[in-house]
């Protein structure tokens, strides 16, 4: 759930979160502008308990928002929870691009 699409992010936390996927190599997943539905919007808060947006779900699972997200990656959680969804980041096939040079 964030403000604008992956396309075209409307806040700059919903643009990080874009840009973090895609560091991984994340192009298939789903999101909902929230600012097209106010109550969609006001609903995803209250479901979370989770007061900004964006939020991030995997698995259906609420994992947080953009700090979380932010946090999950630089400590590499994300790729962890990534394998457990059955993606492989692209940031491990930089890596051993890394370790061949």
């Amino acid at each position: 759930f964030m403000k604008g699409s992956p396309a075209q992010p409307l806040c700059g936390f919903s643009n990080a979160v874009v840009q973090i996927l895609r560091l991984h190599g994340v192009e298939d997943y789903r999101a909902h502008d929230v600012l097209q539905d106010p109550d969609l919007r006001q609903g995803i808060k209250n479901y979370s308990n989770w007061p900004t947006i964006p939020q991030v779900y995997l698995n259906g699972e609420f994992v947080g928002g953009c700090d979380i997200l932010l946090q999950m990656h630089q400590n590499g959680d994300l790729v962890e929870e990534l394998k457990k969804l059955g993606i492989r980041s692209a940031l491990l096939d930089a890596e051993k691009d890394q370790d061949k040079k």
